[in-house]
Order: structure tokens, then C-alpha cells, then sequence
């Protein structure tokens, strides 16, 4: 675990380290990914066929080897625990509410000069949900992404899960159910994103391929970028805490650890005024570590990308925050209106000593899927607009064409384009 302190000598040229570092995939990712896309794309299901049997030790066969269907996605919801059923049931009402807030309206209006000007909103007619099932399952990526999908209106939602010996968790398919998802697969990996790409004689395209995964499902998806949309290029998770010394240590480790659990690669940074606070929370950690099931992933992030910084005041935090561009920032602080207003760049953030980021991967109501990497800088949460495009449109009247067309006319004539000018002239009767 690195520590810093605004005070000290060096710590610029240390945090622009940090700053800097980049938890991405390596090169050798790219290749095998590139591979794998090109594999699919040439032999469609049988090297998707192929890629499962390999990684995830599953064997696909037939239809039913390939796909899990509505009825037993319905059956495991039925099948879970009545209070598990009904905190799923109250984390999709919440995040259905939530997004449907986001839905966009279309304009049409007509200016000064008679022009008719506007846009509409339409959604694309299918999108591709990646939902892991190695490391971790999570029903709750479930209902982030698909939710949104369906407020925008998509008709046709596909989710790709891998199986590793054909065991679905059903937690992820109790979610399926209540999202509305009319088909899950049983493919994961990049092999699963390049079959959503491009289709295969099994599985059509889609349009829009979401959700979070390994390295290399992140790029997968940044290679496949043009042949379909994305939501972005996620890395490992992210959460800066800034906190004072009012906090109890054993909370804000909790926080930092929330994140460190997902993955060795993800980063866990607390900003604090208070060395004796930093001391005892970083003591905390320790004690908690011991007692979490995913004690050995959150021990190896810790100890490879956690960072203590000690400032002379939290005045100092959002400049940092800034720089930094986390995925989630926790403030618990006893104003922390007053950081939040600074903050400029940052996933989702998370406002007083009661709001842990916890409560955001489940059920506040905002999207979880969120820029890393810096990113925050400028992309966004995922939303209804990702699974919405807009087109725009323009009606001309005669008197209109009159007061506006001699401009175009000269602009394009300017630019050495004729046919451009001629298109409008011969309207204007030149």
C-alpha cells in the first residue's frame, strides 16, 4: 500500500505517478483477443463451441446445451428465498424508476426564417448484455443494463453468461426474469462479445453490446467498436473515500475493501487530513481482511494499488479527485455539499457518512456501470441514451429555401463544390 502526503517532497512527481498508472489489458491480450474475434467471425458456433469447451469446460451441443430458456429463468425466480426475491424485485423497481427519468424527447419547431428543424429519438432494435460468471455473478449487472435497455425500448435483449461447467447461477437468471430478457446464452468470454458482434448461425447480431468483464472481454469490445456500439471500455474497479477524522475506521475500510474485492487489479484510495485516522484505518483493513471470504483478492489489490494520501486539508481533495477521475468517490464528510460542488470529474459519487458506494452497485437507482481508467473525464455512467440514437430532420418551404439557400449556395462554392451549390441554386431558380 503506497502513502502519500501533499507536504512531503516528491509528492507531485508521485502522484502524477499514480495518476499515470494504467491497470489496463497488456499486449498479449489484444493479440489473443484479435484471434479469437477473427476465429469467430470465420467459423461462427463451432469456435464459440470450440473457446467454451476450452475455458469454461462446457460442452455445446445441442440447442438446449446453448441456451437457457424463459421458463427456467422464471422457475429460478420463483425458486429463490422470499426475501432475496422481493430485494431483487425492490432493487429493478428502483433502477427502472430511475432511468426512466433519463428518457429523452424528441423536438420540432420551426425558426425565424420558417425553417422546420428537429430530432427523434429511436432505439436500436437489439442490444447484447455481457454478464459475468467467473470470478463473481452478478444478478445486479443484470438489471443495470438490461433496465435501461428496456426503458429506451429495445425489442430484442440477448444475454451472454458463461457457464463454467454448465452451472448458471440463478440469481442471474431470476434477474433475466424480472428484466424482460428474451434470450440468455450460455457463452462467455471474448468469444461470446464477437458472437453478439457479428452472429453466428445461432445467435443474430445486435446492435449494442453492454455490461462489464475480464480484460478480455474489455477489449473485445473496444476492438469490435464501429462493427456494433458499446458502453465503454471498463477496467478494473475504482473507489477514491475522502473522509475526515469524525469517521469510524472500521466503515471507511469496509468501503475501500468494497472495491478491492472485485479484482487484484482494482484500486482503493482514501484521501484524509487526519494521520492518526489514516493509521487507524489502515490497521482496519488488516483486521478486515482477515475475516473476508475474498480476503486473497482484496489483500493482493491492496497491497499492489492501495493509496493512502494524507493532505493538510480536505480543502486539497477535489483537485485531487480531478486529477484522479475515479469511478466512484465516496465524501463523508460533515459538509460534503461543499467538496461535491468542486468535484468536476467522477463516475457516480456518493454524498455523508451513510452512503457507502455499496449501495450504489444495488439499488440506489443509478447505473453502476461506470467510466474507469480516467475516463470520468469525459464518459459517462451507462444510461437509456445508450441504447438510443438520434436522428435529425429539416422541412424546407419555398419562402424558406429564399432566405437562407444563397448562403449555402456561396458556402459550398467556397469549399470547390458544385454540385453542392448547384443542388440549392437551381431551387432558388439560378
Amino acid at each position: 500500500m503506497l502513502r502519500l502526503n501533499t507536504r512531503e517532497a516528491g509528492f507531485e512527481k508521485a502522484f502524477r505517478r499514480l495518476v499515470r498508472d494504467r491497470r489496463e489489458s497488456e499486449s498479449d491480450v489484444a493479440r489473443d483477443v484479435e484471434l479469437i474475434l477473427a476465429d469467430v467471425r470465420n467459423r461462427g458456433d463451432a469456435a464459440v463451441a470450440e473457446l467454451t469447451a476450452k475455458f469454461d469446460r462446457y460442452t455445446l451441443a445441442s440447442d438446449d446445451d446453448w441456451r437457457i430458456s424463459a421458463e427456467a429463468c422464471e422457475a429460478a425466480y420463483h425458486a429463490l428465498d422470499a426475501d432475496l426475491r422481493a430485494a431483487l424485485d425492490l432493487a429493478a423497481e428502483r433502477i427502472r424508476a430511475y432511468h426512466a427519468a433519463q428518457k429523452p424527447e424528441d423536438r420540432d419547431y420551426v425558426d425565424a426564417t420558417g425553417v422546420r428543424l428537429g430530432a427523434v429519438w429511436r432505439a436500436v432494435d437489439a442490444a447484447g448484455l455481457y454478464v459475468p460468471g467467473g470470478r463473481a455473478s452478478y444478478p445486479s449487472s443484470l438489471l443495470m443494463n438490461a433496465l435501461p435497455a428496456k426503458v429506451a425500448g429495445v425489442e430484442r435483449l440477448v444475454v451472454v453468461t458463461p457457464t463454467p461447467g454448465g452451472e448458471a447461477n440463478p440469481l442471474v437468471l431470476a434477474a433475466a426474469h424480472i428484466a424482460g430478457v428474451d434470450e440468455v446464452w450460455r457463452i462467455g468470454g471474448a468469444q461470446a462479445v464477437g458472437a453478439l458482434a457479428y452472429g453466428t448461425e445461432r445467435i443474430r447480431p445486435v446492435d449494442v453490446i453492454t455490461g462489464p468483464g475480464n480484460a478480455w472481454v474489455a477489449e473485445a469490445k473496444r476492438q469490435l467498436y464501429g462493427v456494433v456500439g458499446i458502453d465503454m471500455v471498463a477496467g478494473p474497479s475504482e473507489i477514491l473515500v475522502i473522509a475526515d477524522a469524525k469517521n469510524k475506521p472500521e466503515w471507511i475500510a469496509a468501503d475501500l475493501l468494497s472495491q478491492a474485492e472485485h479484482d487484484p487489479a482494482a484500486q482503493a484510495i482514501l484521501i484524509t487530513d487526519d494521520p492518526v485516522f489514516a493509521d487507524m484505518v489502515a490497521d482496519q483493513v488488516g483486521v478486515t481482511l482477515a475475516q473476508l471470504r475474498t480476503g486473497k483478492t482484496a489483500r493482493e489489490s491492496w497491497n499492489t494499488h492501495g493509496v493512502i494520501i494524507e493532505v493538510a486539508s480536505l480543502d486539497e481533495a477535489p483537485a485531487l479527485a480531478n486529477a484522479l477521475a475515479a469511478e466512484h468517490v465516496e465524501i463523508a464528510t460533515d459538509d460534503p455539499e461543499a467538496l461535491f460542488r468542486q468535484i468536476r470529474h467522477a463516475g457516480s459519487i456518493f454524498l455523508g457518512r451513510h452512503t457507502p458506494e455499496a449501495i450504489g452497485d444495488y439499488l440506489a437507482g443509478p447505473n453502476h456501470v461506470l467510466p474507469t481508467g480516467r475516463r470520468a473525464r469525459f464518459a459517462s455512467g451507462l444510461s437509456v441514451l445508450d441504447f438510443m440514437k438520434r436522428t435529425s430532420f429539416i422541412a424546407m418551404s419555398e419562402a424558406a429555401m429564399t432566405a437562407i439557400g444563397p448562403a449555402a449556395v456561396a458556402l459550398a462554392e467556397a469549399e470547390g463544390l458544385p454540385a453542392h451549390a448547384r443542388s440549392v441554386a437551381v431551387r432558388l431558380g439560378q
